[in-house]
């Protein structure tokens, strides 16, 4: 397999599966189980994050202007969007300091590929429990900050691969009561600064490099998960309260068992 074509499938994966309840980790490693292929490098990793970031800023825009606006106008209808942004920054701080804690572990890479596949079918599991006990009382705006750190602890988790940043914020929201649709749509926008903030590291490691650039690749990758990326949240948020979260947790379970037979 070609690196254009290799690009063109990682950039498919990351854009679908970085805001499903699915385990990018999990996705990104069947190229390798299936075919031996190489990674394409750090320089890679940021162009499909890239991507994925302009694609959930792009499709939130309206919300962004709103909570930007609520910082600067008092007008009494913007007060909710500066509660909803006050929440997703109290979310984002557990997984900036539980991503500063376990730096030296996570680069270590002390986890292998069946710690990844038993990772990703535990937390199907607690997905299932959360949406099968899921009451449905709350919406995005009634969020409190109590509930926001709940939300950004929980979905610290995340920082183990195969559990799934998307799943782990969900499970949080539908397990303090938020409605499955709001609490997808919660987790979409923590994605921004979750996203963005890896995307920073990945930055600064890339300078300790000496990688070389191969500018196709990058730009398949980039223009390939941004696509997918806001197709994903538009369908999904479309059709979250027809599907629910089976089909999802059936498929992780099925995913993880593949995985650890293969490896």
């Amino acid at each position: 397999m070609s690196d254009s074509v290799l690009s063109f499938l990682l950039g498919l994966i990351q854009g679908l599966t970085e805001f499903l309840p699915i385990s990018s980790s999990a996705h990104l490693l069947l190229p390798s189980l299936l075919f031996g292929l190489n990674d394409l490098g750090l320089s890679f990793d940021i162009a499909v994050h890239a991507g994925t970031l302009i694609a959930v800023m792009y499709y939130f825009r309206g919300e962004i202007l709103l909570m930007s606006k609520s910082f600067f106008k008092n007008d009494e209808y913007l007060l909710i969007h500066r509660n909803l942004a006050f929440s997703l920054i109290i979310a984002t701080i557990p997984v900036v300091f539980a991503g500063l804690f376990l730096k030296d572990i996570i680069e270590q890479r002390i986890f292998s590929i069946e710690h990844i596949a038993i990772a990703n079918i535990i937390f199907a599991g607690i997905l299932l429990f959360a949406y099968l006990n899921k009451k449905n009382k709350k919406n995005l705006y009634s969020i409190t900050l109590y509930s926001a750190l709940f939300i950004g602890i929980f979905q610290s988790l995340a920082l183990f691969p195969g559990a799934s940043r998307s799943g782990t914020a969900i499970t949080a929201a539908l397990l303090i009561g938020i409605n499955l649709k709001d609490a997808s749509k919660f987790s979409f926008m923590l994605g921004i600064p979750t996203i963005f903030g890896a995307l920073i590291l990945l930055i600064f490691e890339m300078q300790l490099t000496s990688e070389s650039f191969n500018y196709i690749n990058l730009v398949i990758g980039f223009f390939v998960s941004m696509i997918l990326a806001f197709l994903t949240i538009k369908f999904f948020l479309k059709f979250v309260e027809k599907i629910g979260m089976l089909p999802f947790v059936i498929y992780r379970i099925i995913l993880g068992g593949f995985i650890l037979i293969h490896v």
